[in-house]
């Protein structure tokens, strides 16, 4: 991968602007364990707005990471779902968490093992 690319289209540039604001990332980190309704993500992200959440949701879906499923009952039953693009980021998502355990236990302004 070209590290070094500036415009548009940058792949690492795509993906940020894709998955940017501050709860995505944790929508799809909740969203990997499988079909969610809209209240179990706004229990499991505690914080977010029911506007966030809704915004962030309907991005994803735009971007076809997600899929929504209206199911025609009273009261109507919304589900979320990745999409197979969608389930593609697990690795990533895998690898900012086994990051963010380093970040966690490493103290501020020490390099970690293997840092260069």
């Amino acid at each position: 991968m070209d590290m070094e690319c500036a415009d548009e289209t940058c792949p690492v540039a795509l993906a940020v602007k894709i998955l940017d604001g501050k709860w995505t990332m944790l929508v799809i980190r909740d969203l990997l364990g499988g079909t969610k309704r809209f209240s179990e993500l706004r229990t499991s992200l505690a914080g977010i707005s029911p506007k966030t959440l809704t915004d962030r949701l309907r991005s994803l879906e735009e971007h076809g990471l997600v899929q929504r499923v209206i199911h025609a009952e009273i009261p109507p039953r919304v589900e979320y779902t990745l999409t197979d693009t969608g389930l593609g980021l697990e690795p990533a998502i895998r690898a900012l968490g086994a990051w963010g355990t380093t970040m966690a236990t490493t103290p501020a302004g020490t390099p970690a093992v293997g840092a260069s």
